[in-house]
Order: C-alpha cells, then sequence, then structure tokens
C-alpha cells in the first residue's frame, strides 16, 4: 500500500448570461417621503448574494447610505420582468437594470432639491452619506429625505425609476448560423493537491489555490465566500455525488440523504484564492459576477491530479474509489506521473 501525491491545474472562461431574446432584466426603484429607497425585482436571490449586491448598485447611483436602501425579489406577479436567476447573469443584467432605473429616480430626487435649494439640478451633488449640496458650497444642502419629501408633498413627484437591460442582438454569419450567444466572459484557473490510496482508491484533497477574474467584486468579501463555497460544490460533485452503481435504477442507490454522500465538514480542505479585478466595460461598475463558474474548474483540475497520482485517467464523474481502483488494476498498478 502506497500514498501517492498528485497536483492538477485547469482553466476555464465562463459565459456571463445568454444572448436569446436579448436576456432582459427589469428593475424598479422608489423613494417613500423619508427618503428610503425600494428596489423592485423579479430576480430570485437564491443565496448567491443578490439582494446586497443590488441593494450597493442602488446605493451607489442613488448617491445615498446602502442602509437607505431595501431591495424586494417579488415574482412575476408583483415585481418587473427578468429572465430568472441562472446563467450567471444576475450581477451583471440586473445590476444594469438597477443602475438605469436609480439614475432616472435619482434625476427626480435631484430636481426637487434644486427647487427647494433654488439652483440648477445639474449643479448638485451627493455625498453618499444622505446629503444633497451645491457643488463648491457645500454649506448649502439638504438631505435626502427632506428632498424625498418636498417631491411628493409640495412639488407633486414621484421620485422613482424604471430600468431594463436589453443585449444589442447578435449578427449572425449567413453562411455558417455562427453568433455570439453572451457579452461577456468570466476567468478562473485552479490548482488541487490531493493524495491517493491505492490499496482503497480513496482522495484525499489537501489543498486548492485559485484565481478568479470576475471584472469587479462589488463586495470582496462575499465573492470570497461564493468562491470558496462554490469550489466545495464541486469538489463535491467531482468526488462524492453519485448513486451509483445503477444509476438510475435506485434498488442499489442511496434511499434518504443520510445514505447520500456529500463532504462534511472534515473534508474541507485549505483553499487560497486571488480574486482578479479587469472591470467590465458593460458592467454594472465592472462587474460580472462569479456565479456558477466556483464550481467549473474544479472538476477537471481533480482528475488531472488523480491521474497525476496515480496514472488512472477517469473521465465520468464522479470519481470514486470504484473506479480509481478499477483502472490501477488495469494498469497492472499505480503508476504516478510525477509532479512538475
Amino acid at each position: 500500500m502506497s500514498i501517492h501525491k498528485g497536483r492538477g491545474f485547469a482553466t476555464i472562461n465562463y459565459p456571463i448570461g445568454m444572448n436569446l431574446g436579448g436576456d432582459p432584466s427589469q428593475a424598479l426603484v422608489h423613494s417613500n417621503p423619508d427618503g428610503k429607497f425600494g428596489v423592485a425585482l423579479s430576480s430570485i436571490d437564491l443565496g448567491q448574494g443578490m439582494k446586497q449586491v443590488t441593494r450597493q448598485i442602488a446605493a451607489e447611483t442613488l448617491g445615498v447610505p446602502v442602509e437607505d436602501v431595501y431591495v424586494d425579489t417579488a415574482d412575476s406577479d408583483t415585481g418587473p420582468h427578468c429572465m430568472g436567476s441562472f446563467a450567471s447573469r444576475g450581477t451583471h443584467r440586473v445590476g444594469n437594470a438597477v443602475i438605469q432605473a436609480a439614475k432616472e429616480a435619482r434625476a427626480v430626487m435631484l430636481e426637487a432639491a434644486a427647487e427647494e435649494l433654488e439652483v440648477n439640478a445639474a449643479d448638485l451633488e451627493t455625498d453618499g452619506k444622505g446629503n444633497i449640496f451645491v457643488r463648491g458650497a457645500p454649506s448649502r444642502s439638504i438631505s435626502t429625505g427632506e428632498a424625498c419629501g418636498a417631491a411628493q408633498f409640495k412639488h407633486g413627484k414621484t421620485v422613482s425609476g424604471r430600468g431594463i437591460f436589453l443585449i444589442p442582438m447578435s449578427d449572425v454569419d449567413p453562411e455558417t448560423g455562427e453568433m455570439t450567444p453572451v457579452s461577456c466572459y468570466a476567468h478562473a484557473a485552479l490548482v488541487v493537491d490531493i493524495e491517493v490510496d491505492d490499496e482503497t482508491g480513496e482522495v484525499d484533497v489537501k489543498e486548492m489555490n485559485s484565481a478568479y477574474e470576475v471584472g469587479r467584486a462589488l463586495n470582496p468579501r462575499m465573492v470570497e465566500q461564493q468562491l470558496v463555497g462554490g469550489a466545495w460544490m464541486g469538489m463535491s460533485h467531482a468526488l462524492w455525488e453519485t448513486t451509483e452503481p445503477y444509476y438510475p435504477e435506485r434498488s442499489h442507490g442511496p434511499t434518504d440523504f443520510n445514505q447520500y454522500l456529500m463532504p462534511g465538514p472534515g473534508d474541507i480542505a485549505t483553499h487560497n484564492v486571488a480574486i482578479l479585478e479587469r472591470p467590465a466595460p458593460d458592467g454594472p461598475y465592472g462587474g460580472k459576477g462569479p456565479g456558477e463558474m466556483c464550481a467549473n474548474p474544479v472538476l477537471p483540475a481533480v482528475a488531472n491530479a488523480v491521474f497525476n497520482a496515480v496514472g488512472v485517467r477517469i473521465d465520468e464523474l464522479p470519481i470514486t474509489p470504484e473506479k480509481i481502483l478499477r483502472g490501477i488494476k488495469a494498469n497492472g498498478g499505480a503508476q504516478p506521473q510525477g509532479q512538475r
């Protein structure tokens, strides 16, 4: 029996959204009389941080504190249209729609503030702390709450905005039908170090090191958490989750989640993440969003690491101990490739 060390590497590029019908998302932004803003979306937060990142985007665009913004991910009956929370499109598509809606609402707010301060709206700025002031004369100011209240009670204006993001339809090559299915891509590279037991076929994940290019990390802490969590979802797909050996026939498969194999806290290894920022020209404040690409490089990297460790090339997931042992037997023993 021997323990063999292996290292695997994989790179990916991942499309953000799609180009079907323009892949539209819509957003509505409005203020209450006290200057608190609501953002209405039909884009659901699945735990990926949709509410938080759109809240930040709205606050930044409006020029108000983030705590003055509330996001309601409603449904298709009460919210504006959205294609959905999939294709890693949320930050990019919905964020752009929120910017457009917030700009429209901000313009109305500044118009009301201009009337109160008796200046031109173009001469006003916000400080992001709930104040609107005259450029070059910060002592002449009004709070965003006062401006919104004046708009609704004195000037008869609704501080609200509508936004939609729709990507241009791609040109189609008349000869081949070739077209561009997306508007931008995110990129990643990952190295995984493992140990393989050639007697049991078990794989022990020791460490991951990765670099993700996400456009701009609008909330760096949330991005890091999503990258780390998503990578372990990928590791679960790579090594654990299966209904083998007779899927889809269930007689020999797990009957409940007590038998369904998934990694637990004791299986989690060190993961060092580098977040690379290359702002996307068409992204909200340069952001793309990590989304599903968190998990994608892990699977091929693990397959490459197993091959590096024992010389067994497995092309069917998950990479179970049984498959590794069958491969070692077929090769006449483990054949370490040697780390480079």
